[in-house]
């Protein structure tokens, strides 16, 4: 069960790293020929700057994933530091399911969010397209985040149950 958890949660990773290079390189094509349509041609592309917000909120939200999956959100680490073997596992396991617990609330609220009638029905200011799947991003980024989370907490389980022998 340890690797198949273990399986999911790299696969999700190798993923989301794809996804956020191709979505910056993505962006870089798309500014670039808006500058060379809008300063050579004067004929912008109308929709660039829309489609390239979305796209950098898009990288954004994968790669704060990224970071939980290779622990490397910002934290004040000092007491597990201080701590030795069993207790370091222990509290980084408590403290991961309190990470989990917030991360799995807030995707629910960002599912119900999406869900709702009112959100379906708003479309994009110069493309027109419904913008409830921009949306989307945040609840599923947040999911994917908990499911790092909680393959972390499942490392810091194991590290324990090994510590504890």
């Amino acid at each position: 069960m340890f690797k198949f958890i273990q399986g999911i949660d790299h696969g999700l990773a190798r993923i989301e790293r794809g996804l956020v290079i191709g979505l910056t390189g993505a962006i870089a094509g798309i500014m670039m020929s808006q500058v060379v349509m809008r300063y050579f041609f004067s004929a912008p592309i109308f929709w660039a700057e829309e489609i390239s917000v979305q796209m950098l909120v898009f990288a954004t939200l994968f790669g704060l994933s990224l970071l939980v999956h290779h622990g490397m959100l910002v934290s004040i680490d000092f007491l597990p530091r201080a701590l030795s073997g069993r207790r370091r596992h222990a509290l980084l396991a408590v403290l991961g399911g309190v990470m989990l617990a917030l991360l799995a609330f807030v995707a629910w609220l960002g599912w119900e969010w999406v869900a709702r009638p009112d959100v379906r029905l708003e479309l994009g200011a110069t493309t027109q397209l419904p913008r409830w799947y921009n949306y989307t991003v945040l609840p599923l980024a947040l999911t994917v985040m908990a499911w790092h989370q909680l393959a972390a907490i499942v490392r810091e389980v194991r590290a324990l149950r090994g510590a504890a022998q």
